[in-house]
């Protein structure tokens, strides 16, 4: 069942897997924590804080099964929380991607926050507490 996971979020995942390959070719580091891939540095440093259109950027983020995270300390600090992301990607697949920028969308439509009121966010953030 586990593979069938991993197959099944494997397209989202291929994106994480290039970020990585950026990373790792413009010094980032990476780690592999309960079968994800974590990221740090580098190019994802500058993309987290430069390219995610929330103030201040993102301390990280998830695509598939490859967590990005500007620092070793932010991926400790969001590892619950992304590892919701992890699970969503498990559950969606492909479409997991269309579904949140869905979701960030309709909230946006509504006059509420694309970011907070994103229906994966607050699964993410109700069974997660951020420090």
């Amino acid at each position: 069942m586990k593979l069938l996971r991993y197959i099944w979020a494997f397209p989202i995942t291929l994106i994480g897997l290039i970020m990585a390959a950026l990373a790792l070719a413009t010094r980032g580091r990476m780690q592999r924590v309960q079968g994800v891939l974590e990221v740090h540095g580098g190019l994802t440093t500058w993309l987290l804080q430069h390219a995610v259109p929330l103030k201040g950027g993102a301390l990280a983020l998830t695509l598939g099964h490859v967590v990005l995270g500007q620092t070793p300390d932010a991926l400790a600090r969001c590892r619950d929380h992304e590892h919701v992301h992890v699970r969503q990607a498990e559950r969606w697949g492909l479409f997991f991607l269309p579904a949140y920028f869905f979701s960030s969308l309709l909230a946006w439509s509504r006059g509420q926050d694309p970011y907070y009121d994103n229906v994966f966010e607050k699964e993410a953030y109700a069974t997660t507490r951020l420090p």
